[in-house]
């Protein structure tokens, strides 16, 4: 009986002790379980295929969302340059790549064609040199003379884009008007104003050929910006020359006066000539003016005397006057002082004058 209580206590012992041994052993399991096995609470994610990732995303588009510009590329206020054309007059050289037989060289006629060989006439008349170009290309091709051509076409004389340039100017003549151009570009491409060149000018419209635009110049042309307008292809321009009142005869300085602007009397051209001279015959002066009557000159006597000694009111002088102040004592007769005054004014000075 002892002995089976002492075996049932040692068992009893036995199982504490495993019992124990197991309970610490278990969150250990838990634990590795809970850390085999991902909480279904953390987000998963899953992988990417290589072909998912070179497949663009196609973006999402929006019919009703208003573009960021949508104004066209040229606006409607500002027209859109347009290619330099040919015209009538145009000296051009046609090549054609690898044929150097049909160079040519040739004038677009009034009609706007120009002669090549193998194709004959083309016109070219108000086309771009692109579209001339082309359709040079094409008559080659289609006529079957050359094969995919590439043609050239370089323009030796812009006829049709210059303007003429007549009057007083250095270089009279045709300049070529490329782009857009100013007044007193042309002026500088025919080396500038003469001395004679009035400070009027006008310009004759191709399209408005009864509507000439009169032009008013400063001495000093940078004086007057706004009458640096604008040219175009056709315009013609013209630059009168100034009046001219002729002082010849026994005065200080024989002169021609360039009378631009404003008027000149008697008394400033004799002072602006120097002054008579001591042997000058003051009371001889006179005016010699064109006419329209049958001698074609008139004669005016001047008071020159009684005008120096504020006894005579001064006289204006017009355009191409020649105020002859003879010398004293000489025995010209009434009827030769025309033609005296009228030689004594070929070996004068031109000045301008500024009244």
């Amino acid at each position: 009986m002892r002995f089976f209580r002492s075996g049932f206590a040692q068992r009893r012992k036995t199982v504490i002790f495993f019992t124990i041994l197991a309970c610490s052993l278990l969150p250990y399991g838990f634990a590795q379980d809970q850390t085999a096995q991902p909480s279904h609470e953390q987000p998963s994610f899953d992988p990417v295929s290589p072909e998912q990732v070179a497949k663009p995303q196609t973006p999402v588009t929006n019919d009703h969302a208003k573009p960021a510009d949508s104004r066209p590329a040229d606006k409607p206020d500002e027209p859109a340059t347009s290619a330099i054309k040919l015209g009538p007059g145009d000296l051009v050289e046609v090549g054609v790549y690898g044929v150097p037989e049909l160079t040519t060289k040739a004038r677009v006629s009034n009609d706007g064609d120009l002669y090549l060989p193998l194709i004959d006439y083309v016109h070219v008349g108000d086309l771009s040199l692109e579209e001339s170009q082309k359709l040079i290309e094409k008559r080659l091709d289609d006529g079957g003379f050359v094969k995919n051509p590439h043609v050239t076409i370089f323009v030796n004389e812009y006829a049709s884009q210059g303007v003429t340039l007549l009057g007083e100017v250095g270089k009279p003549g045709i300049y070529p008007v490329l782009g857009d151009r100013r007044l007193f570009d042309v002026f500088s491409a025919a080396g500038g104003l003469t001395e004679r060149a009035s400070r009027t000018v006008s310009i004759t419209r191709r399209n408005h050929p009864d509507k000439p635009q009169v032009v008013s110049l400063a001495r000093n042309l940078t004086d007057k910006p706004e009458s640096n307008v604008e040219v175009h292809p056709g315009d013609t321009i013209e630059i009168y020359r100034a009046p001219i009142v002729y002082i010849v005869g026994d005065v200080g300085r024989p002169s021609g006066l360039l009378v631009d602007n404003g008027s000149l009397t008697v008394l400033q051209a004799i002072a602006l000539a120097g002054g008579p001279n001591r042997t000058a015959k003051l009371n001889g002066t006179r005016i010699i003016r064109k006419s329209t009557g049958p001698n074609g000159m008139v004669e005016t006597v001047v008071p020159l005397k009684k005008m120096l000694q504020a006894k005579a009111p001064d006289i204006p002088l017009e355009a191409n006057d020649i105020l002859f102040v003879p010398v004293s004592g000489a025995k010209v007769a009434t009827a030769r002082a025309v033609e005296t005054a009228m030689a004594l004014t070929t070996a004068v000075t031109i000045y301008a004058v500024h009244p």
